[in-house]
């Protein structure tokens, strides 16, 4: 596990808008939560774990977070559509780490080929600081407890 965000280009999806940034550039000088789904509009993902960050967007953010980060190994253009299917997806701000590269940099890589889904992001949240990974929480294969914002915000 490399416990500083690497200095890779991606897609960057905020309020609609998508923009290609160094990931570590994108993230300097910031307090931030970056939880990582396996695939944007898969059941857990889109019903639990993305409502969960919306719903307490704004408890997170008086924790001292200065964003919160969504990645998953999907093209930007599926992650922007994702992100606009909630009503308030517009506090989320979209990686879309269509090449995996963020999560290979990070250990965080999968494959989900069996599920006809091929290499996808580890489901997990982490709280960055300054582009250092102060604390990271990875979930077992199906599960979904320590990465939930209800986790999350316990550890703040």
């Amino acid at each position: 596990m490399n416990k500083k965000i690497p200095s890779i280009k991606v897609p960057i999806i905020q309020k609609g808008i998508t923009s290609k940034v160094i990931l570590s550039d994108e993230l300097k000088d910031k307090k931030v939560i970056i939880f990582g789904v396996p695939g944007a509009f898969t059941p857990t993902c889109s019903e639990k774990h993305m409502p969960g960050f919306i719903k307490l967007y704004d408890q997170l953010i008086q924790k001292g977070i200065n964003d919160i980060y969504c990645l998953s190994v999907n093209d930007d253009f599926v992650m922007s559509a994702w992100l606009l299917s909630y009503t308030d997806g517009y506090k989320i701000i979209g990686i879309a780490d269509g090449n995996g590269d963020v999560a290979k940099n990070l250990d965080l890589l999968t494959d989900k080929s069996k599920n006809y889904m091929g290499m996808r992001s580890t489901r997990f949240a982490m709280i960055v600081k300054d582009n250092i990974i102060n604390e990271i929480f990875i979930e077992k294969p199906g599960e979904f407890k320590l990465s939930s914002a209800e986790h999350i915000i316990t550890k703040l």
